[in-house]
């Protein structure tokens, strides 16, 4: 088996080939680093790296342990890279900020713990821009991330390097987390498959605001069992997340394949009022038929929207400046002007502002009720745009339509996040220029199983995530 058809194996397949020693975790391993070898440079995806021999070294101790019968997780020697913004014990972590350039933190976060536990190798960090802040990779300490389709193109953000190493085979499993759209823009504009959990469905620690359901932390990969696979392994309670789903992660290791027929689901090119680019529209329009063929009763209509915007802008800038004011006291040069001025947003913010926000906030979320128990699904894009130059920090128009802000092109996807429900990318098909897009999955309060089987039976019938990037030819 060459190295190259390692590293675009399924996670699931390669997972259950070590397990049956068909496969050596040291095989997997050479032929991973061997990619990243290869390709990174082309992409600049994983910004830090663990020394090669000491991960053959982890790699020959997992191949050991198989075969003196130790029980072993269900990621067992899967190599694996987290997101900058994430803690990982004795390796260095950024967020994507001069501030940190050299920290090195003494604990993982809960999601590292969890994939560690489970027998995943770490290998490195995945490249953010600063804080997570923007779906554009890009910061001070690394550069930019290239989109691997057209290395002129951004890859989104802000797990841009996650969805970028996955699209090139360099790792077969990656972490991410999303607030305004994180694990769902990037993985749209790389033709992966990112999922936004639920809040609370996979726990968040350690975390400054334990109880704020905007920012979530989730899985990506280059297929839908492949994502569920791995939220098998990081969902479930834990104690230190006060509002973690009592519902153990094993129960996404159930089959997906379901029958869809006489299922209503609701078709929103637009979300009922956003500027979408007619690239992105025309390769939806193009699929509209798959979910008709899988027998879903397809009909146009969305939830009202109203107040959205203002909800999410208020409660995301009372969060940059819960986590990141101190900073700005101290280190406001080594800040970039995006950050600084959602902090600066935040502090404006008031006690009676904020609770407006939340009753409108509760008033969206009995609407969206309402809507869903006639529709199971929603169905819409992830981006208004399609992927754009690199050079370009952020969208500043579309369809004549003038965007105001570095995050109001995003509504498509943190729309949807001021809804709690579950919300997957999945690849749809691509642009004239060959430039990837997806379709955004939107399911019922707690439904995550349920956006799964839709969006395999959809990938199954369109197979649009199967082609490569240029850069891995």
């Amino acid at each position: 088996m060459s190295a190259s058809e390692i590293c675009f194996m399924p996670a699931t397949k390669m997972a259950q080939r070590i397990q049956n020693k068909a496969l050596s975790c040291q095989d997997v391993m050479k032929a991973h680093l061997t990619q990243i070898d290869q390709i990174d440079p082309k992409v600049n995806a994983i910004v830090t790296r663990v020394p090669g021999d000491q991960l053959m070294e982890r790699a020959k101790a997992a191949d050991e342990a198989l075969a003196g019968g130790k029980s072993v997780g269900p990621l067992h020697g899967l190599p694996i890279a987290h997101k900058d913004l994430v803690p990982t014990e004795g390796l260095r972590t950024t967020r994507g900020s001069r501030i940190f350039k050299d920290h090195i933190p003494d604990q993982d976060g809960l999601i590292v713990e969890r994939l560690k536990n489970a027998g995943a190798i770490t290998i490195g960090k995945t490249n953010t821009p600063e804080f997570g802040a923007g779906s554009q990779t890009f910061n001070d300490v690394f550069g930019e991330t290239l989109n691997p389709y057209d290395t002129t193109k951004t890859c989104g953000g802000s797990s841009g390097g996650a969805a970028v190493a996955l699209a090139c085979g360099m790792i077969p499993l990656a972490d991410g987390s999303d607030m305004g759209g994180s694990l769902r823009n990037p993985g749209n504009f790389c033709n992966i498959v990112g999922l936004r959990p639920s809040p609370g469905r996979v726990p968040v620690w350690p975390n400054e605001a334990p109880w704020f359901p905007l920012p979530v932390e989730g899985p990506m990969a280059r297929s839908v069992e492949d994502v569920a696979l791995m939220l098998s392994v990081i969902a479930g309670p834990d104690s230190r997340a006060p509002i973690s789903s009592a519902e153990p992660g094993q129960i996404f290791r159930r089959p997906l394949e379901r029958d869809f027929k006489g299922v209503r689901i609701a078709w929103s090119p637009d979300l009922g009022e956003l500027p979408v680019d007619p690239r992105v529209t025309n390769v939806l329009e193009g699929q509209r038929h798959v979910f008709e063929d899988l027998g879903c009763i397809v009909e146009e209509g969305q939830p009202d929207f109203s107040m959205t915007d203002e909800i999410f802008k208020v409660w995301r800038s009372w969060y940059f400046e819960l986590e990141l004011g101190e900073l700005l006291k101290t280190h406001r040069d080594l800040m970039k002007d995006s950050v600084i001025w959602n902090i600066e947003q935040g502090q404006q913010v008031t006690g009676p502002q904020l609770g407006r926000m939340e009753t409108k906030r509760a008033e969206l979320y009995q609407r969206v009720r309402e809507f869903m128990q006639t529709h199971e699904f929603l169905i819409c894009p992830v981006n208004q745009v399609p992927p754009f130059p690199v050079n370009c920090r952020w969208v500043e128009e579309i369809n004549g339509v003038k965007m105001n802000s570095y995050i109001d092109w995003m509504k498509s996807c943190y729309y949807i996040t001021c809804t709690g429900l579950p919300a997957i990318s999945v690849p749809c098909g691509f642009t004239p220029e060959g430039l990837p897009v997806g379709v955004q999955i939107v399911g019922r309060h707690n439904d995550d199983f349920g956006v799964l089987q839709l969006a395999h039976a959809f990938e199954k019938a369109t197979m649009a995530g199967k082609r490569r990037p240029a850069v891995t030819r």
